[in-house]
């Protein structure tokens, strides 16, 4: 049966296929696992015998190796069927995050963690472009929404479930569950997903391309920049509001929770607002409501109360940034809209490395409230951008 024939029979009202919904599943095992260690690096750097900045790097060298290893891994299995591609990425996320459970000291930690990333990598752009194929034009952008609220939904569910794990067991624990997370997601894959041929090989040089646009380059800039910002609270959320939660993991988990689920709030609501009042508005009016949070964020977030209030206003416009600004991509480069999704994934992670590298040195001068100053800047910075790529795309 060909993928129009099985997909037309299970289309929901809105044009988008429901099995496309298990690409989800996998996106929530990815989310999860590349944000749930934040949650645990006190725990980490006490069995490894490292420092909290020294446990963030596994975050960066997760984000690095993901950054750096989804062009190549799109140009190395560009041929293959979409499924076999899936498959394998969400095998290589069970195995890298079931060794990471087993490391013996925090070299191999390290190492593990890109193991995973390989996964990770492999999978975020391959979910989108298969959700794009699944159904027809005009329904792609709502496509790529659900396979993108399952990566926001994670930081709701998936990773306050791995912080309370790693209190009540051991950070092992909340690698554990990373892993089974991902072993689900492909059972899901391998038994719901339709069959969906592979594209048209793409090579590095053309998946690279969309680069020598400036507009692109300008609007992947402030990717980088904007959540450098954005992930500077998220990897070190749990030294940040140490005053609030008391050290407890129990409180940790419970505003992870309410940052997630106003960060799957904003990701399906600044979608709408973004078709109906425009993407740059949107991100211009999230940008500054998020750069205002944080910057009030060390007098506000030292109670519990404080706290809730600020990380709610923190998830909403943090994850609010993400549709628009692909809405903006695809926008100036509505012929490439597959491959500037994957750069932009790829910008993301690159900012997830970088801010889990400044933030580590950061710490080791600065007290951890003023991080989120810190982060204020990026994000403002990251507007300045967002401005000089607009006016960039009106001059074309």
């Amino acid at each position: 049966m060909t993928v129009t024939s099985q997909t037309a029979a299970d289309s929901r009202p809105d044009g988008v296929p429901a099995r496309t919904l298990v690409l989800s599943a996998g996106t929530f095992a990815v989310g999860t696992d590349a944000f749930v260690v934040a949650g645990v690096l006190p725990e980490i750097g006490r069995d490894l015998h490292v420092g909290v900045d020294a446990a963030g790097q596994l975050v960066t060298v997760f984000a690095i190796a993901y950054a750096v290893l989804s062009p190549l891994a799109a140009t190395a299995t560009g041929t293959w069927p979409r499924r076999r591609v899936l498959l394998l990425a969400l095998a290589l996320l069970t195995v890298g995050n079931a060794a990471t459970a087993l490391v013996p000291d925090y070299g191999w930690a390290l190492a593990t963690r890109v193991l995973a990333a390989a996964g990770a990598a492999m999978f975020t752009p391959t979910a989108g472009a298969t959700a794009a194929a699944l159904v027809a034009p005009a329904h792609r952008a709502r496509a790529l929404s659900y396979v993108t609220v399952g990566l926001v939904a994670s930081t709701a569910l998936g990773v306050p479930i791995g912080t309370l794990l790693g209190t009540v067991m051991s950070w092992r624990g909340t690698m554990w569950f990373a892993a089974a997370l991902a072993a689900v997601a492909a059972v899901c894959v391998a038994v719901l997903l339709p069959a969906v041929p592979a594209p048209p090989a793409v090579s590095l040089r053309q998946r690279l391309a969309p680069l020598a646009d400036r507009r692109v380059t300008l609007l992947l800039l402030t990717t980088v920049t904007m959540f450098l910002g954005i992930y500077l609270l998220q990897n070190y959320i749990s030294v940040v509001f140490h005053t609030a939660t008391g050290d407890s993991g129990r409180t940790l988990a419970l505003l992870l929770f309410a940052s997630g689920c106003a960060g799957t709030a904003g990701n399906l609501i600044t979608g709408a607002w973004a078709d109906r009042f425009g993407a740059r508005r949107v991100i211009t009016g999230v940008a500054v409501t998020l750069a205002a949070d944080l910057a009030l964020l060390p007098f506000l977030g030292t109670t519990l109360a404080g706290a809730i209030a600020v990380v709610i206003v923190y998830g909403f416009t943090a994850w609010g940034v993400m549709v628009p600004q692909q809405h903006q991509l695809i926008a100036v480069a509505p012929s490439a809209a597959a491959l500037v999704v994957s750069l932009n994934a790829s910008a993301i992670y690159l900012a997830v490395s970088l801010a889990g590298a400044i933030g580590g040195l950061w710490l080791r001068f600065a007290d951890a409230a003023s991080v989120a100053w810190l982060a204020a800047a990026f994000v403002a910075a990251g507007l300045a951008v967002s401005e000089l790529a607009h006016r960039a795309a009106r001059r074309r």
